[in-house]
């Protein structure tokens, strides 16, 4: 026999933030794809600062830190140990445009060199991010799996 839902008994809806929320694109990267997706977005980050801000190293390392971030947020659960680790090669992949160098395959290398070394904060901070943002999600997950043992025994 079927029973009939009242209006009454149906469950709330959430709010519509919370729907919009479910809306939004979650790519999950796998490790391979979430490095390939930080070296296309900092090849293009220099590209843009090569353009607009005539080269501007600066500005090339604050983009550097949105970037990583979202490389640690879109990689899928399983792989979250590849995004600290493939953000800062994104870091050194896209900086040659931006380096500086000059004069043939030694100067642009020595270029690059350079600004790596000078500008290993931003490195740093962009590998940090990532770190603790893969940290916390693992620790969420873990957390998750743990409640969910929990309420199964």
């Amino acid at each position: 026999m079927r029973s009939v839902r009242h209006p009454q008994a149906r469950a709330p809806r959430p709010p519509a933030a919370a729907r919009a929320g479910r809306r939004l694109p979650r790519p999950r990267l796998t490790g391979l794809g979430g490095g390939l997706f930080a070296c296309a977005a900092m090849l293009l980050a220099a590209g843009i600062c090569w353009l607009l801000f005539d080269s501007s190293l600066f500005a090339y390392g604050l983009l550097f830190l949105p970037v990583a971030a979202a490389t640690a947020v879109w990689v899928r659960p399983a792989d979250l140990i590849t995004a600290p680790v493939s953000v800062p090669i994104a870091f050194a992949a896209g900086v040659w445009p931006v380096s500086g160098g000059s004069g043939g395959f030694g100067g642009e290398l020595m270029g690059v060199v350079s600004a790596l070394s000078l500008h290993a904060g931003w490195l740093y901070a962009g590998t940090l991010v990532a770190a603790l943002i893969a940290l916390v999600r693992r620790a969420a997950l873990s957390g998750r799996r743990r409640a969910a043992r929990r309420s199964t025994a």
